[in-house]
């Protein structure tokens, strides 16, 4: 059930509503109809009824097909009803009606799901018998599911589909084909193992995303090793279903198609005219019919495509080895003679007629087109089919290199960088490959590789000569100080570099070793200014030059750190970061970055639920979730700490199950996350054991996370550990380059905890608006003030500050909230999560009155989307909020209430 958990809760609620409903499941072939069915099933009450009739090809023909397959074999079924049925002397209305009373014979008035299965293959009598029950009252779900490409205007669930449309509120499930991240899940799930992303990748082209086709090929090899099924043959099962589609044509339309697989993916119409011969009028006629069939689609102006790579591969797999190379031969010369400029298709063509020269020189400058649109995948593919042939070339090297790491392939980025760097037959290349396989090591947390390799940079420096390679080299030099936490050596070099630059005007390495002293800046309190501004200045410059990685970078450093002033200019912020990191093909801002970018927007704006959300479409939309890196590791840690925030202790448990699988995550992420989650679950002699080896991993490291010490020591403090374990903890966690208002407050709970109320109170009270912390934290500020004035019995400062906490922690939950609520218990107040004692305008925020308005002015969850840069799914989130706080139940009284509040 991999990527459909939306449609089966659609689909549950229906059920579960005891009204009639009717829902319509759309799909291709495989896609997963029938097993959302049967999902839904096994949720059911032992109580209800349940009726599946299947439709068979040949079904048009046999009246009530559907019905009398649902209830073959049933107890209880009325015979003489049964022959009624069948007897072509009744009048059709009569046959119907018997239908209808067979029915409701058997489901009585229990909760039903009646299931029609393939409604493009019904019988005219079965639909009409489909759209009569729709028109019933009772408890029951009725469920039609079909395949939308083989639905004409001639058959009886074209006309069904568009009755039921006007005379009910259908339920339409449309089953996509899996994305490459759920076709990784998909493998992980078959396997119990986490798949190499190359492999995910593959095999999902090669099946389009369609379950039915993976666990085809996964029962075909035993023991599921799913390197190799990238190359496994079809099982001849699988390629017989599939040959089917073509068997009956005509032989010049054979000769078509199977010119055509050997064409490549997309299929240009005067390629294939040239290749075959045949005429552009003979050609459209044989194109119309295999796209009516459903084996070609049209992917273009003049383009076409296979509807499943799998299609392709078992026609292909007919054709002797002199045929297609005929055929590659023909392709290769028609393109070179008409000047292609396309070198993936020349490359791929050149290999097959077995030109391997024309192969290489292709792939050379195919992979460097790739890489500087952004296409980092397909560059490393075109890299590598060179490398097969000419494995010591070292401009193939490289493109593979910037292009596995582009795309998050650490292990193919760092194996290529290296043979780049051992084979590199200059200092300038040596320099380059040093430089890059800099960042591979710190993204693959091998912090000693990073200083190796550092040093090797800096005995190259004295080789090279002063100018742009030696500049070049300094730069590299800066971001491996930057990202080992050596600020000060980070600005030592990057000052060096920028001197260089000046001196012989080298704009790239100039904008290089800006974002390398600006990042710097921003780690520090009393320089992060200076640095956001240097990151802001060099944004459009960078732009302007084409050095999207640059620019990325700067805009991701920009929304870290302290947040910016605006949460719109954060949003827009975030999402320029996004686009310019899709125009280099860096993956790992591009998706797990940018959704971390959302969640801590949510966060933000006091959005518990919407940051959980963003982080959970991050997963779904992040091919290397999995993988091996710090990008993986971090997602799932920020997850975790979400949901420890909402109390949902079962989820960080398998959470953290799931970090323990990646091979390089940070020696302390389990041990935190462990203590955190024993202290929420009372386990003091867990927690205990998991702090003691934390502390002991984080001594011989810097340590500047702020928020997660404050997290540390509240779990402590909700444990009740002694106040001596907490100085112990603060003392580990609190190094000089820690914010002061997250020092400050980390330091006040730990001065609480020891009783000491007026000074706890002096240090909450002087960081209750600082704009460094979240509206979240602030709450939890405030709560921390109400607590030692409570303690001073100053009950009406105490209820203020209460109140305070309240709005900000209004879009919260979980152990912050049950704080605020044991507080307003005391005070005698109403807990924090009834009816709010204010509601209407006055009980929003800024930012939820911004966006109320937008809901006044007609804005749908789409469009709020695109106007805040949030997903839709989070919009919806927001609205929902907003109605509650208002007091109302639909959007349109929200424009009324605005107006006369």
């Amino acid at each position: 059930m991999i990527g459909r958990d939306s449609e089966l809760r659609r689909l549950a609620r229906l059920a579960a509503s005891r009204e009639p409903a009717v829902a319509i499941i759309a799909g291709e072939p495989g896609i997963g109809k029938t097993r959302l069915v049967q999902e839904l099933l096994s949720t059911l009450p032992a109580q209800a009824v349940v009726l599946i009739g299947q439709a068979e090809p040949g079904s048009l023909s046999r009246p009530y097909e559907v019905l009398l397959d649902a209830i073959d074999g049933r107890a209880g079924v009325d015979e003489a009803q049964l022959d009624a049925l069948g007897d072509p002397r009744r009048s059709p209305i009569e046959r119907l009606h018997t239908g209808l009373a067979v029915v409701a014979d058997l489901i009585g008035d229990a909760p039903a799901v009646i299931v029609f299965e393939d409604l493009h293959w019904a019988d005219s009598e079965s639909a009409a018998l489909f759209e009569r029950i729709a028109d019933q009252p009772g408890p029951r779900l009725l469920i039609g599911t079909y395949r939308p490409d083989e639905v004409t205007r001639r058959q009886p669930v074209a006309g069904l589909l568009a009755r039921l449309e006007r005379r009910h509120a259908v339920t339409h499930v449309r089953l996509n084909r899996l994305s490459p991240a759920q076709t990784a899940a998909l493998l992980a799930a078959a396997t119990g193992a986490p798949v190499a992303l190359r492999a995910a990748t593959a095999l999902h082209h090669r099946t389009g995303g369609n379950p039915f086709f993976l666990e085809e090929l996964l029962r075909a090899l035993p023991g599921y090793d799913v390197e190799a099924l990238v190359e496994q043959p079809l099982p001849w099962s699988l390629a017989d279903v599939l040959r089917r589609q073509v068997d009956d044509l005509d032989p010049v339309s054979h000769r078509i198609v199977e010119a055509a697989t050997v064409l490549g993916h997309r299929i240009p119409f005067d390629l294939l005219a040239d290749v075959t011969g045949a005429g552009e009028d003979a050609l459209i006629a044989v194109l119309r019919d295999l796209v009516t069939r459903g084996v070609l689609v049209e992917a273009g102006e003049d383009e076409f495509a296979f509807r499943h790579a799998l299609v392709r591969e078992a026609i292909a797999g007919q054709l002797l080895g002199r045929q297609r190379r005929r055929l590659h031969e023909a392709a290769l010369d028609v393109l070179l003679r008409g000047g292609a400029s396309d070198p993936a298709m020349v490359a791929h063509h050149a290999r097959g007629a077995g030109r391997y020269d024309d192969m290489i020189t292709a792939a050379r400058r195919g992979a460097a087109l790739y890489l500087s649109i952004g296409s980092a995948y397909q560059a490393l593919q075109l890299a590598e089919m060179g490398l097969d042939e000419a494995p010591d070339d070292t401009d193939l090297l490289a493109s593979a290199a910037r292009a596995a790491w582009l795309a998050g392939l650490l292990d193919d980025a760092l194996r290529h960088g290296r043979r780049w760097r051992d084979l590199a037959g200059t200092s300038t290349d040596r320099a380059e490959s040093l430089y890059l396989l800099v960042r591979i090591a710190w993204e693959s947390r091998e912090t000693d590789e990073m200083r190796t390799l550092t040093q090797h940079i800096e005995t190259l420096i004295a080789e090279l000569p002063p100018g742009a390679d030696q500049a070049r080299a300094m730069t590299a030099i800066a971001q491996s100080t930057y990202l080992r936490d050596e600020l000060d050596a980070a600005l030592h070099w990057s000052d060096r570099a920028l001197a260089l630059a000046d001196e012989f005007d080298l704009p790239s390495v100039r904008l290089a070793a800006l974002v390398e002293k600006g990042s710097t800046l921003t780690e520090r309190p009393h320089t992060a200014a200076d640095g956001r501004k240097m990151l802001a200045g060099l944004v459009d410059e960078a732009e302007q030059a084409g050095e999207w990685v640059l620019a990325a970078r700067a805009l991701n450093a920009l929304v870290h750190g302290e947040p910016p002033a605006s949460p719109v200019e954060h949003a827009e912020t975030l999402e320029r970061m996004r686009v310019d990191a899709e125009r280099a093909g860096f993956e790992s801002l591009a998706v797990a970055t940018y959704f971390q970018g959302r969640a801590r927007l949510a966060l933000r704006s006091g959005d518990l639920r919407a940051a959980i959300a963003a982080l959970e479409e991050g997963r779904e939309h992040d091919h290397g979730y999995q993988r091996r890196g710090r990008w993986a590791d971090y997602h799932g840690v920020f997850l975790a700490g979400l949901y420890l925030e909402a109390n949902e202790l079962d989820r960080v448990e398998q959470l953290i199950t799931d970090l323990a699988t990646l091979p390089s995550n940070m020696p302390t992420t389990i041990p935190g996350l462990v203590f955190n989650l024993a202290c929420r679950r009372g386990d003091l002699a867990g927690a205990e054991a998991a702090l003691d080896e934390f502390i002991t991993l984080i001594a011989p490291q810097p340590w500047r996370s702020g928020e997660q010490a404050h997290d540390l020591i509240s779990a402590a403090l909700q444990l009740g550990l002694p106040a001596e374990r907490l100085d112990r903890m603060a003392s580990a966690l609190l190094d000089a380059e820690v914010w002061d208002a997250l020092r400050t407050l980390v330091e006040t709970q730990v001065t609480e905890a020891h009783g000491r109320h007026a000074e706890a109170l002096a240090g909450y009270l002087s960081i209750t608006d600082a704009h460094i912390l979240a509206p979240f934290v602030r709450g939890t500020v405030r709560l921390g003030a109400a607590r030692c004035l409570l303690a001073a019995d100053r009950r009406s400062e105490a209820a203020a500050q209460a109140e305070a906490a309240a709005a900000l922690l209004a879009g919260w939950g979980g152990w912050r909230v049950a704080q605020l609520d044991a507080v307003r218990a005391q005070l005698g107040m109403a807990p924090a999560g009834g009816a709010p004692a204010v509601t209407g305008p006055a009980a929003l925020t800024p930012r939820e009155r911004e966006v109320a308005v937008l809901i006044s002015d007609g804005l749908t969850n789409t469009e709020l989307a695109r106007r805040l840069y949030i997903s839709p799914k989070t919009a919806a989130v927001h609205v929902s909020n907003i109605l509650r706080k208002l007091g109302v139940s639909s959007r349109t009284e929200v424009s009324d209430l605005l107006a006369h509040p």
